[in-house]
């Protein structure tokens, strides 16, 4: 008996440590979900993973799989997803699973998300149309270069030169996907233009200065495996120049489309600056497409811009930020921390449902320093030349100002897409 204790006592120690782990970790789980319901961060903001109970065996492998924190935990021996609104959908969790117990679905019951009608091969509803990266619903960057390449691939697969055509391929977006997708083109020897209606880099462009950026590795043709995992907007836009300079890689910028349309066995693209005669059409563009304006009087002056571009061009100002997602709070924030500068953060809701923790956090440090002046439940009435005004539950102030960053959002290029032909579906929870 004393022997066969030697052998057990061990077992039965290490059963209780591993139970004990198990417990804390469940209670930290349902505390997490508790400080997120009671802030309101219950809706994921895109792709996110459903997780059947049925399926499920508990054994955890979703929750160590997800390199973004406390996303899922075990509760009651089954995973569970617990911050919603911090999810940003690269999958780990549905292929870690042993049980195949997870499906990742865009929207919910609640909030639905439109996307395009899109295939497995990337082609929309539309022969020769084709599209990748965040406008499908994939913003992540490894994701975006992923589906770049793979939708090239599928291009190239599919032959699309056609009689005629002066191009085999035009790509339009010069983000992750755009980027990725033209050096496919070139390494498989297409003839090709990339198009881009603003900046080099795509949506990492309009990024606040020395915001960190989340991604993973990902293959790159004619370059090699990308290994970031952490950096900041600068590397990651030094990176993407220095492989444009390494692979050669053309881009026209300042170059929007205005219209796609079937030209014989072709589409004729015709953009603001040319016209293009083209087999396959690769839309690698962003879903913010037109930015949310506040449809106020005074809105067009050149004081208002839609995106911050860098906070150190706001210093010794008075400047107005609108909007209460992550753009905004780090935009307001970024500004606040440059010398001399006087800002305010407008949302019309009472709380900053949709943003990130640290986020809140810092709005909330900085605003009880006397940095950052935050009025929830208002919004702006008119816009004037040296001041704005702004109502707040019922009480109208007019604040000095000279500049002001709206980060509202943006709004589907639904009716450009339509005109193509291309199928739009509101997903509620679906995949």
């Amino acid at each position: 008996m004393t022997a066969l204790l030697i052998y057990i006592g061990p077992l039965i120690a290490l059963w209780f440590v591993i139970l004990g782990r198990a417990k804390l970790a469940e209670r930290r789980a349902l505390l997490v979900k508790a400080e997120v319901e009671a802030a309101g961060l219950t809706e994921p903001a895109s792709l996110h993973p459903i997780i059947s109970p049925e399926f499920c065996i508990g054994c955890g492998s979703c929750v160590t799989a997800c390199p973004e924190g406390e996303i899922i935990g075990l509760v009651n021996g089954k995973a569970q997803l617990i911050e919603p609104s911090h999810c940003i959908g690269h999958g780990a969790c549905a292929a870690a699973c042993p049980m195949h117990a997870i499906e990742l679905v865009f929207g919910t019951e609640k909030r639905g998300i439109d996307i395009p009608d899109v295939g497995s091969d990337f082609q929309s509803n539309v022969s020769g149309i084709y599209i990748a990266g965040e406008l499908g619903g994939m913003g992540l960057i490894r994701n975006a270069i992923e589906q770049g390449r793979q939708a090239m691939d599928a291009i190239v697969a599919a032959a699309p030169s056609r009689k005629g055509a002066e191009l085999d391929v035009l790509i339009v977006g010069a983000g992750p996907a755009g980027i990725s997708s033209s050096l496919a083109a070139m390494k498989a020897g297409l003839r090709f233009v990339t198009i881009e209606q603003d900046s080099f880099g795509g949506t990492v462009a309009h990024f606040p200065r020395g915001k960190l950026v989340m991604t993973a590795p990902a293959e790159l043709p004619l370059y090699g495996r990308v290994n970031l995992r952490e950096t900041s907007k600068e590397a990651l836009l030094d990176f993407w120049t220095q492989v444009k300079k390494d692979t050669g890689l053309k881009i026209t910028y300042g170059e929007r489309v205005e219209s796609i349309e079937p030209e014989g066995s072709a589409f004729r693209v015709k953009t603001t600056k040319s016209s293009y005669l083209t087999g396959a059409v690769l839309l690698a563009i962003g879903r913010r497409g037109t930015p949310r304006t506040l449809d106020v009087p005074g809105e067009d002056m050149e004081k208002v811009v839609y995106r911050l571009i860098d906070p150190e061009q706001y210093r010794e100002r008075h400047v107005l930020v609108v909007g209460g997602g992550d753009s905004a709070l780090e935009a307001a924030t970024s500004i606040a921390a440059e010398p001399g500068t006087t800002v305010t953060l407008s949302y019309r809701s009472d709380g900053f449902n949709r943003a990130k923790s640290k986020n809140r956090d810092l709005v909330s440090d900085m605003e009880k320093s006397g940095r950052l002046r935050v009025m929830l439940s208002s919004q702006v009435l008119k816009i004037e030349t040296d001041q704005v005004v702004i109502e707040q539950n019922g009480v109208t102030e007019h604040i000095p100002n000279e500049a002001i960053i709206v980060c509202a959002g943006g709004i589907l290029p639904t009716p450009f897409l339509k005109s193509a032909g291309i199928s739009i579906e509101t997903k509620y929870g679906t995949a």
